[in-house]
């Protein structure tokens, strides 16, 4: 009996830590949407002019083997509407497969017909993966601006023009654009991304924006300015997210980002379940990598205010809270067992309430930015609902291999930069027969994943059929329930997850 107590103890402790580490985060989701909601009431219409002479600027499009895509983004790159002697165009192309070939007739082609300054660059070897890429083609670049564009996005052709115009100030290094969603309704798996994608173009950016808190580039539809680059020591691969790690040592340097919500850049969201599961992983893990290697230079920068380090730190420590998620949720399943069997812990179960009323937040904070961004359409209390629930459940269930990623960070453990592959399918009733990449990506997570099922499983049956005191988990699990199985099945459903 001692024993167990001892035992549940820690596990309460360990509990808690995780239930105050995910409050404290949905204060800050709250604070950054006080902040978006001040920075809305005192926008002004800020006309924007261009300059007197348009600087030049260097287009990149950094690409590994993307022949499913690459037509479309060159097609759009080229009609972009810019003095063509100001313009010159990269491919910096890392494939190891036959799309090089493909890649070099269509650029042909292009040059023929718009008569642009298109290089198509090779390296011998993909040292560094993306940030090499770019690193190599900065030396040469002519451009003083490096715009820079993945394979998936398709940029409209006055972006540009717009976008330049966010360089007036000479302290700003970098402006950040919108994403768009082309793919949005495809399946379950893309409403989810776009929803949070939304948050983060909405909520976060703006936010930090307004409270002149640190932003990041997000590795695409943005324009650096070259001598922010190069003052801030270059692209760097030592992590797996080289855009937020160039974002922080600008802005440790001085450099402001400047995020534009109004100019958009269409893209197009992954779908495959392994190919979400192998961004997601880089994404968390490389936000785990950047936390470690920033944390001191942020407390100890002394020109930075309490509360931008506050939110510096919060923002690089948030794909660390998939580790607290998934702890809290793993180890509310024997604490719910417990709530059961005493009342000797009935203090424990009043605090873990504590959890409830961060739920509450997201969902206010989440429901608000919902109604802005979705103002053209009637406004579904009902379809929001759905559409949170199903985040919330899914993005509960990433948090094994998210907490996976995050360890990995922390330790230092490498691995290579795993790239997700784009299909150009915007349909549904497209089918990806014939579409290149299909098998590329691989995750053995789901063998856990559908342990993690019936183990939540298990204890919803077990607290339906014996509980005597406490339902409080049961809703948690429902979720949980919900979101593992999904994601179960989507992986057995192999190279077809996530269509409707």
């Amino acid at each position: 009996m001692i024993a167990i107590n001892i035992l549940t103890i820690f596990f309460i402790i360990i509990y808690s830590v995780c239930s105050v580490s995910i409050f404290f985060f949905s204060l800050i989701q709250l604070d950054l949407f006080l902040n978006y909601k001040k920075s809305k009431t005192k926008e002004k219409n800020i006309i924007l002019k261009n300059f007197k002479n348009l600087p030049f600027v260097t287009v990149q499009l950094p690409i590994y083997n993307e022949q499913n895509v690459i037509k479309r983004l060159l097609d759009a790159v080229v009609k972009i509407d810019y003095p063509s002697d100001k313009i010159e165009i990269q491919v910096l192309d890392d494939s190891d497969d036959y799309s090089t070939i493909y890649v070099k007739n269509l650029i042909s082609k292009l040059k023929r017909k718009t008569n642009l300054k298109i290089n198509h660059i090779i390296r011998k070897k993909r040292e560094g993966y993306k940030a090499g890429a770019l690193k190599y083609g900065l030396k040469l670049a002519k451009g003083n601006y490096i715009a820079i564009f993945d394979a998936d996005f398709i940029p409209k052709s006055d972006w540009l023009k717009k976008t330049i115009c966010g360089f007036k100030d000479p302290k700003i290094g970098a402006v950040q654009t919108k994403w768009n969603h082309i793919n949005k309704d495809f399946s379950l798996l893309t409403k989810i991304q776009a929803f949070a994608l939304d948050i983060h173009f909405t909520l976060e950016q703006v936010g930090r924006s307004f409270n002149s808190c640190f932003l990041n580039f997000n590795g695409t539809a943005g324009i650096w300015r070259k001598e922010a680059i190069l003052t801030s020591g270059n692209w760097k691969d030592d992590t797996l997210t080289e855009d937020l790690d160039l974002s922080y040592r600008a802005q440790l340097k001085g450099w402001r980002i400047r995020y534009m919500e109004s100019i958009n850049a269409p893209a197009e969201i992954p779908f495959l379940i392994n190919a979400i599961k192998s961004q997601q992983f880089r994404w968390n893990k490389g936000g785990a990598e950047n936390f470690k290697k920033h944390f001191t230079n942020i407390l100890k920068n002394n020109d930075l205010k309490f509360s931008t380090k506050l939110h510096c730190i919060f923002h690089l420590f948030s794909s660390s809270l998939f580790l607290s998620i998934f702890l809290l949720s793993f180890l509310s399943v024997p604490l719910s067992l417990v709530s059961n069997l005493t009342n000797k812990f009935n203090w424990f179960f009043n605090f873990s309430s504590l959890f409830v009323i961060s739920t509450f937040i997201f969902f206010y904070v989440y429901w608000e930015l919902y109604k802005l961004i979705n103002k053209e359409k009637v406004n579904s209390f009902f379809e929001y609902t759905k559409i949170f629930i199903s985040f919330y459940s899914i993005s509960g269930a990433f948090a094994f291999q998210n907490s996976v990623a995050v360890l990995q960070g922390f330790i230092g453990k490498k691995s290579q930069f795993v790239r997700t592959p784009k299909f150009n399918l915007t349909s549904r009733e497209t089918n990806l027969r014939g579409k290149k990449y299909v098998n590329e990506t691989r995750s053995d997570y789901h063998i856990t994943e559908g342990f993690l099922a019936l183990y939540f499983l298990i204890s919803i049956i077990t607290t339906v059929l014996f509980a005597n005191r406490n339902f409080g988990f049961l809703p948690f699990h429902l979720f949980l329930f919900f979101g593992y199985t999904y994601i179960f099945v989507c992986s057995l459903r192999k190279f077809r997850s996530g269509v409707k």
